[in-house]
C-alpha cells in the first residue's frame, strides 16, 4: 500500500506498576514506531489513579521512541487547576494531541465528583485553555456506552463532544463491522463531519476477552464465542484464529471508508504487527 494512500494507524498503552513492565512497554514501542504510526496514546486510571505514570510514560516515548504521543486525560475527580497544570505541562513538552475523556468512575465515585463532569466539557475546557494547539480525539460506542440511557442519548452526547471542538474520534473496540457503519452514518446525520478511527483489539486470551467485552458493552458475536471456547487452552489456534478474524474485520472497514485504525496494544506488539502485516500495512 502506498504510503499516499496509507490509512492512519496508532497504538494505544497503558502505564505499567513496575520498573520491569515499564521496560517491556518501551521495547514494545520501539518495535511498533517501525510502523511509522500517526501516533500512541497512553491511558489513564479511573479517577486519575495513574496520571504521573502517564505523564511519565506519555514524555518518554514521543522524546526517546520518537513518536507523537497522545496522553489521555479524563475529567472526573480533577478539578479545572489540576487539569490546567497538565494542560500546560503537556504543551510546555511539545505534546500535540490529547485523548479528552470523562474517565471510569472509581469505586463508589458519584458522578457529580470533580468540576467537570462530562467528556464534551473537557473538550470545552481544553480549548478554552489552550486554544487549538492540541488535536482532541473523544471517544465513540458504535455499541452504546454501557452507562448512557438509550442508543439515541448516546449518539447525542457524542454529537455534543464533537461540537465542543474534538478534531476526530475513536471507537470503543467491536467485532461486527456493520455496527461502525451503522454509528457513523448516524451522526453523520447529526451534523458531525469529524474522522471516527475504528478501535481494534486484537484476539489473543477468550477469558481475559469475554472479561472486558462484558465489562465494556463491547459484544463478541456468538459465532467467535464458541469457536474461541472450542479452542479451550490451545492458545496457537486461539490467536491464529482471532488475527484471521480481526483482519477480515479490519479489510471491511478499510473499504467500507474508515480512516484508519487504532489498536489496543494491551502492551504487547506481536498481535497488532500480525494484523498489519495480513492486511498490508506493514513498513
Amino acid at each position: 500500500m502506498s504510503t499516499s494512500h496509507r490509512p492512519s494507524i496508532s497504538f494505544e498503552f497503558f502505564p505499567t506498576k513496575t520498573d520491569a513492565g515499564h521496560e517491556k512497554l518501551l521495547a514494545t514501542a520501539r518495535q511498533l514506531a517501525a510502523q511509522q504510526p500517526d501516533f500512541f496514546s497512553c491511558t489513564y486510571g479511573a479517577g486519575g489513579s495513574t496520571r504521573d505514570r502517564t505523564l511519565n510514560t506519555v514524555l518518554q516515548l514521543d522524546s526517546e521512541v520518537k513518536v507523537p504521543t497522545a496522553p489521555h486525560l479524563s475529567c472526573v475527580g480533577d478539578s479545572k487547576t489540576e487539569l490546567r497544570g497538565l494542560l500546560n505541562l503537556y504543551r510546555d513538552a511539545g505534546i500535540r494531541r490529547i485523548v479528552a475523556l470523562r474517565g471510569d468512575l472509581p469505586s463508589g465515585m458519584g458522578l457529580a465528583s470533580g468540576e467537570l463532569r462530562f467528556a464534551n466539557e473537557l473538550v470545552e475546557f481544553i480549548r478554552s485553555e489552550t486554544g487549538d494547539h492540541f488535536h482532541i480525539e473523544v471517544a465513540a460506542y458504535p455499541e452504546m456506552h454501557p452507562q448512557a440511557r438509550n442508543f439515541e442519548d448516546d449518539l447525542s452526547n457524542f454529537a455534543r463532544k464533537a461540537q465542543a471542538g474534538a478534531d476526530s474520534a475513536i471507537t470503543q473496540y467491536f467485532f461486527n463491522a456493520d455496527c461502525y457503519f451503522y454509528f457513523v452514518e448516524r451522526v453523520r446525520k447529526l451534523g458531525v463531519e469529524i474522522p471516527i478511527v475504528p478501535g481494534i483489539m486484537p484476539i489473543t486470551n477468550y477469558s481475559k476477552l469475554a472479561r472486558f467485552s462484558d465489562a465494556c458493552g463491547a459484544e463478541i458475536p456468538r459465532w467467535v464465542r464458541k469457536q474461541l471456547e472450542a479452542y479451550g487452552d490451545d492458545i496457537e489456534s486461539i490467536q491464529a484464529f482471532g488475527e484471521q478474524v480481526i483482519a477480515q474485520m479490519c479489510e471491511k472497514l478499510l473499504a467500507g471508508g474508515a480512516p484508519g485504525l487504532h489498536f489496543y496494544t494491551l502492551n504487547q506488539a506481536e498481535p497488532s504487527l500480525a494484523i498489519c502485516s495480513a492486511l498490508g500495512l506493514s513498513r
